[in-house]
């Protein structure tokens, strides 16, 4: 599974980053950004949840197949 945030929406309140660092970090621009692509089948319950959390419903879960638009792929950043 894949996880992407919307910098259109985000407000980088960092509840996904608190719910879940494994996989979302704030950025310097104090954007969220995802730092695990794909995110481990493990971490699926804390991704929905980080999510479910996001006050602006920023943050969408993809299958590994799915296309994703550009302007989302931008807030992967693998480290």
């Amino acid at each position: 599974m894949r996880a992407t945030v919307d910098h259109d929406l985000c407000i980088g309140d960092a509840i996904c980053e608190s719910i879940c660092p494994q996989v979302f970090a704030l950025g310097d621009d104090g954007l969220s950004y995802v730092i695990k692509d794909p995110f481990p089948a493990e971490l699926q319950a804390e991704v929905e949840d980080a999510a479910e959390s996001c006050p602006t419903d920023a943050i969408a879960i993809h299958e590994d197949d799915a296309a994703i638009d550009e302007n989302l792929l931008k807030s992967i950043t693998p480290r």
